[in-house]
């Protein structure tokens, strides 16, 4: 297809003067236009030109005037500045905006192939199971519409444990020692992996997010205090893999881990040192010591890839098998459930207590009762005696006469 005249395009050098006169970047213009920032550059650079509809809005924006002469439009001639009309046309509105979109990608397959750094994108999207093309990466000039992604979070999630699990559980057991405590460490963390998958999805590596994860859990300390984990397990068949394991966990744990992520998983020293927490120095000091501590032991060792040849076997040689992908899903997900249900009931015994409290609190100040105090100078009280003579006379006299009829005594008020 070639230009007509009634929808003249500058030459790529003027396009993109154009643009910087009105004051847009490459991704406000993507974005009116409904196409990628590598289309616009693309574009500007020369490599493809715009077509159909796309060339009509393209022209509008950068403000050229429908009457301009071949050589304005060329460029050939200098100091030939194009008409600017407007401000630039608005956004699509919302009714018309999936018509664009269909649009878009109608002409952006009559554009010709992207750029190769797009197609790298795309290609790199594939692989982690994020939707393609421009909406997988968040940027300003992706389009309006949202687009379905290529696979659900389980399936992700189910893609990832497939790949990084089955090594994942051998690795730990390197690291430990412990059959159990290897797929447990590894079912905890894609556990954790699952409850923030929103957070690992968009991470750089997940499989290393989740190997972290797992080396964290693995090596914590509060295992000493679980009764199953104070006796030794069942150590390897051959005698050259329980002499490699013996090894390794006598190492201390940091040293055991920067050794295991250099020469058993092949990290870079970069990558060693950042999952560990350290700087690369001090990762580069720890692998030296641990390998002179492997080497001391086991002279055959010494070279790193005999020591990474080694490791590998040795992993392997244990056939640890991890759970299924949906079992670890369910299990997490009901672990959850339970965590959320012990805060809830935790909250709510605790406005409870909180209003009970406020109950039986008392609800005005009483003042304390001051100590007792000593009073001298008073006569002590005496208390009564036994009687006398005369009164037990008396006393018997009166319980001797009758206290009814005629005779009873009247007490005399004179």
């Amino acid at each position: 297809m070639t230009q007509g005249s009634a929808t003249p395009l500058p030459a790529p050098k003027e396009r993109r003067r154009l643009r910087e006169a009105r004051a847009l970047t490459q991704a406000e213009l993507a974005s009116r236009l409904g196409v990628s920032r590598s289309t616009v550059r693309s574009w500007e650079t020369g490599r493809t030109t715009p077509r159909g509809r796309k060339l009509e809005a393209y022209v509008r924006l950068l403000g050229v005037g429908t009457t301009l002469s071949d050589d304005a439009v060329s460029g050939r001639q200098e100091g030939s500045v194009p008409a600017l009309v407007g401000a630039g046309a608005p956004p699509p509105s919302r009714e018309n905006r999936a018509t664009e979109n269909r649009r878009a990608s109608e002409d952006r397959t009559a554009d010709g192939p992207e750029p190769a750094e797009h197609a790298d994108r795309v290609a790199v999207d594939r692989d982690r199971g994020l939707p393609g093309g421009e909406g997988a990466w968040g940027d300003a000039d992706q389009d309006s519409a949202v687009r379905e992604p290529s696979l659900t979070p389980a399936q992700a999630f189910d893609a990832l444990y497939a790949f990084a699990a089955p090594a994942l559980v051998r690795q730990t057991y390197l690291l430990t020692g412990r059959r159990e405590l290897a797929r447990e460490s590894v079912e905890r963390a894609f556990q954790l992996a699952w409850y923030r998958w929103p957070e690992v999805a968009v991470d750089r590596d997940p499989a290393g997010w989740v190997r972290a994860t797992a080396y964290e859990y693995a090596l914590s300390p509060w295992h000493r205090l679980r009764p199953r984990h104070r006796h030794p397990e069942a150590p390897p068949a051959g005698g050259s893999e329980r002499a490699l394991l013996d090894v390794l966990l006598s190492l201390p744990p940091v040293y055991r881990r920067t050794l295991l992520l250099y020469d058993g998983v092949g990290l870079g020293l970069p990558e060693t040192a950042a999952e560990t927490e350290a700087s690369t120095p001090a990762a580069a000091n720890r692998v030296l010591h641990a390998r002179e501590a492997v080497a001391a032991r086991l002279p055959e060792l010494a070279h790193p890839e005999d020591l990474h040849r080694r490791l590998t076997e040795l992993g392997s040689a244990e056939r640890l098998r991890a759970a299924k992908p949906r079992t670890v899903r369910d299990h997490g997900e009901h672990r959850a459930r339970q965590w959320t249900r012990a805060a809830i009931a935790f909250t709510v015994l605790l406005i409870g207590v909180t209003a009970l409290t406020l109950r039986t609190a008392p609800d005005h100040y009483e003042a304390p009762l001051s100590p007792p105090e000593t009073i001298h100078g008073l006569p002590p009280r005496s208390a009564p005696g036994p009687l006398s003579a005369e009164e037990l006379v008396l006393r018997a006299k009166l319980r001797s006469q009758t206290s009814s009829g005629p005779a009873r005594l009247v007490p005399d008020i004179r």
